[in-house]
């Protein structure tokens, strides 16, 4: 049974990353390399979920993803760290994960 973003992100013994985008979406597909490096550098240490808003619009509503994608929060034990809107480069996602979580 797979879990949703909810319980992962209340459950999770990791921080989750979360990425909602739109398959449309030119600045959501610019991202994706950046959240996948991310991902792969972070590998045991972040969960990165991605989230299509079009085909689970209620977890982006609860999460107040009304617009401005790609939207990037950062939990940790449940808790909202960070969050981010917009296309930007790998050095700066990292670097805001980093300082969020004091790595």
């Amino acid at each position: 049974m797979a879990k949703t973003l909810e319980q992962l992100v209340n459950g999770s013994s990791s921080p989750v990353f979360v990425d909602f985008y739109a398959d449309w979406c030119a600045p959501c597909r610019s991202i994706a390399p950046a959240v996948k490096q991310l991902a792969e550098e972070f590998s045991g240490r972040l969960t990165v979920v991605k989230i299509n808003v079009d085909k689970q619009p209620a977890a982006a509503s609860r999460y107040q993803v009304q617009e401005g994608i790609p939207a990037l929060l950062l939990f940790d034990k449940g808790s909202l760290l960070w969050r981010g809107s917009g296309a930007m480069s790998y050095d700066a996602l990292r670097a805001e994960v980093a300082r969020s979580l004091g790595w």
